[in-house]
């Protein structure tokens, strides 16, 4: 079973995903808030596997809420469910310790997906969020510092790398490059090192803000 929080000020949208995650099997739906004060005061008793978070809230906003959980539960996932698509609010969710970020518009068998695969260890986006990406990366692929980074890890760890960008779960890595997972787990402990991160959200962070790929 998976638990999940909704913080979302709109009251039909928080009713209607509370309803579609606890009306799934396997799903169940822990709690619903309005904003982020009222949550994180429940937070620790609730501790949920999941929380889908607004951005535009009353009071703290869902990036400031981000940090809070992180520092006071920092296993649980993050999925940012919003309106805003520029890339400056995705990479501040994710340096804030998001998982994935999705749009509002997101179908709800994809949405019900994302909140599996942050479960299992990926980084779901939206397909226009991760072309948005996608192309941000490409843009700076370009200059000096690009190439001084790219020294620092090796042809493999950059391929993974790219995966955990794309929002790859470490088994869909393995497959895709033919190694197993415990072989992906010890190129990511190099990748962290390298990078001075601590997960992947914050790894994957770094690589979209300064143009590891």
């Amino acid at each position: 079973m998976i638990n999940v929080l909704v913080v979302e000020d709109n009251p039909i949208i928080r009713s209607g995903l509370a309803a579609l995650i606890d009306g799934t099997e396997g799903f169940k739906c822990s709690g619903a808030f309005a904003d982020c004060e009222t949550m994180l005061a429940e937070l620790e008793e609730l501790l949920p596997d999941v929380v889908l978070m607004d951005i535009g809230l009353p009071g703290l906003s869902g990036i400031e809420g981000v940090r809070r959980i992180k520092q006071i539960c920092p296993d649980i996932e993050i999925l940012m469910l919003t309106v805003y698509e520029d890339n400056e609010r995705v990479f501040e969710a994710l340096c804030a310790g998001a998982t994935g970020y999705l749009v509002k518009k997101t179908p709800p068998s994809r949405l019900l997906e994302a909140i599996r695969e942050a479960c299992e260890g990926g980084s779901p986006m939206s397909s226009h969020i991760a072309r948005m990406v996608v192309s941000q990366l490409q843009q700076r692929t370009a200059g000096r510092e690009k190439h001084e980074k790219q020294a620092a890890l090796t042809s493999r760890e950059m391929e993974i790398l790219e995966g955990l960008v794309n929002g790859q779960t470490y088994q869909s890595i393995g497959l895709t490059l033919n190694i197993s997972i415990d072989t992906v787990r010890f190129h990511i402990r190099n990748i962290y090192r390298k990078l001075h991160v601590h997960s992947e959200s914050e790894a994957v962070a770094t690589a979209m803000r300064q143009g590891y790929i």
